[in-house]
C-alpha cells in the first residue's frame, strides 16, 4: 500500500500552484503508479472523489485537449441562456420598460437592483440568482451608472454670441488689468456626520464611521459657500453663508472679497467686471441683485459691470471647474461636521498651478422674500449694453454710502 503521509506532504507542496486539469492528472498519474489500491489511498491524499481520478485515467489515454482549456468542450451543465433562449430579452424588458418593455411592469418605478430583477423573473417562472442577473447585464453591455448632468434645455439663439460678448469683454478688462471675478453660489452643505461622496486614503479596513442614513434632520445647520474667482490672479475667496442664499448675501460676498483681498490686488482699478450664471442668488432678473450691486458700486466707488451665461450653461462659469471642483476634491470623503470643518478644508485647498483659496464664515442674517419697490429699481444707476442688455449691463456709481 502507498504512503499516505508521504502522498499528503507531496500534494500539498504541489497543490497550491496546479489549475484544476493538472491536479486531477497529477492525480491520477500517481494513482496508475501504485497500480492495485493506488486510486483509494491518492483520493485520501489530495482530496479529489474516486470518481474524479477515474476519469482521469482515462483523460491520460484519450487525446490531449486544446491547450488553455480546463475541460473538453461540451462539459459541464447547460448554460441558463442555451436552455432559455429567450432569457435575456425577458431581463432587458425589465430593465428597459420603457423603451423596450412592458409599461405596466412591476419595476417601472422601483429600484433596478439585481437582487430585485432577479426576484421579478422568479415571478415569471425563469429562475435565477442575482449574480446570474449581473453577470447577464455585464454581457448585454449594461453597467451601473449615475445621472450625468448633460441635457441643459432648450439652447438660446444667441448663446454663442453671448459667449463671445463675455469672452471680449473679459479679455480686454484682463488686459488693461482690471479685477474680473466669477461668482456663483456652491452645492449647499448639511452639516454633520454625514457621507461625503469619494474616498481618501486611511490604514486598511479602518473607514470614517458616519450615519447610516441621508434624511438629515430640517432643523441641522445649513452652510451656503458662496465663491468669487479672480481669473487674473487665480485666487480663490470663499464666504460662508449660515442663514439663506439670497441677493444681499451674494453682493455681502463679493462685498467681503473686495475689502479682504480685491482692493489690495487691485488699487488703481477702475471698474469691476463680474461673470454669474443667471439664476440662482446673482440672477439677472432678480430686482435685490441689481439694488445690491448698485450698493456696492457706492462703496468701491468704481463702476461694476456685469455678465450673465446664457440659460444652461452655468458649468461655463469659471468659478465651477476652478475652484468649486478643486473644493469638492479637497474634502471627498470627509464628513463635514461643523463649520470651522468647512473653513478649514476650504482653505486648504490648492492646486499644482499656484490656487490659493481664502475661506470666511458670515455668521448675518439674511432674510427672503424682501421686495423691491418700482420707485427703488428706477432709481439704480443703470447702463444695459447695446447686446442683451438684460444679462450685459455696467452699474456705475452714485453715492459713497455703504451697503
Amino acid at each position: 500500500m502507498p504512503d499516505t503521509i508521504a502522498l499528503q506532504n507531496k500534494f500539498s507542496s504541489l497543490w497550491p500552484h496546479l489549475d484544476e486539469r493538472a491536479k486531477r492528472l497529477f492525480a491520477a498519474s500517481e494513482a496508475r503508479q501504485y497500480g492495485y489500491g493506488g486510486i483509494t489511498a491518492v483520493s485520501q491524499a489530495c482530496g479529489l472523489s474516486r470518481v474524479t481520478i477515474t476519469k482521469a485515467l482515462e483523460e491520460l489515454d484519450a487525446v490531449p485537449i486544446q491547450a488553455g482549456r480546463i475541460r473538453r468542450s461540451g462539459g459541464g451543465r447547460t448554460s441558463l441562456v442555451e436552455k432559455t433562449p429567450d432569457l435575456r430579452e425577458s431581463l432587458e424588458k425589465l430593465v428597459e420598460p420603457l423603451s423596450r418593455g412592458d409599461p405596466e411592469s412591476p419595476l417601472r418605478w422601483t429600484s433596478k437592483s439585481t437582487r430585485a430583477l432577479a426576484e421579478e423573473m422568479k415571478n415569471r417562472n425563469q429562475s435565477l440568482s442575482h449574480e446570474k442577473v449581473a453577470q447577464l447585464l455585464r454581457s448585454m453591455n449594461y453597467s451601473l451608472q449615475g445621472n450625468r448632468k448633460t441635457l441643459e434645455g432648450n439652447d438660446h439663439p444667441d448663446r454663442d454670441a453671448q459667449f463671445q460678448h463675455i469672452n471680449s469683454t473679459v479679455t480686454k478688462a484682463l488686459a488693461t488689468g482690471q479685477p474680473v471675478i466669477s461668482v456663483d453660489t456652491k452645492k449647499k452643505e448639511i452639516l454633520g456626520n454625514y457621507v461625503n461622496e469619494g474616498r481618501q486614503w486611511r490604514p486598511a479596513k479602518n473607514p470614517v464611521k458616519v450615519n447610516g442614513h441621508d434624511f438629515p434632520d430640517p432643523a441641522l445647520p445649513r452652510a451656503y459657500p458662496y465663491g468669487i474667482y479672480d481669473l487674473g490672479k487665480n485666487t480663490g475667496f470663499v464666504n460662508i453663508g449660515t442663514d439663506h442664499d439670497t441677493a444681499a448675501f451674494a453682493v455681502a460676498s463679493i462685498k467681503g472679497w473686495w475689502r479682504a483681498e480685491g482692493r489690495k490686488l487691485y488699487p488703481k482699478a477702475d471698474s469691476l467686471f463680474i461673470t454669474a450664471d443667471c439664476g440662482g442668488s446673482n440672477g439677472y432678473r432678480l430686482r435685490l441683485w441689481k439694488l445690491k450691486i448698485q450698493a456696492l458700486a457706492d462703496f468701491i466707488c468704481i463702476p461694476i459691470t456685469v455678465c450673465h451665461f446664457p440659460p444652461g450653461t452655468s458649468k461655463w462659469n469659471k468659478v465651477e471647474h476652478r475652484l468649486f471642483s478643486f473644493i469638492s476634491s479637497n474634502w471627498r470623503g470627509e464628513p463635514l461636521l461643523d463649520y470651522e470643518t468647512i473653513v478649514n478644508l476650504i482653505a486648504g485647498t490648492t492646486t499644482v498651478k499656484g490656487l490659493k483659496v481664502t475661506c470666511r464664515l458670515d455668521r448675518r442674517k439674511y432674510p427672503i422674500g424682501k421686495k423691491i419697490s418700482n420707485e427703488e429699481f428706477a432709481a439704480i444707476n443703470i447702463q444695459p449694453h447695446d447686446f442683451h442688455g438684460e444679462w450685459n449691463y455696467c452699474i456705475s456709481p452714485k453715492t459713497t454710502t455703504e451697503m
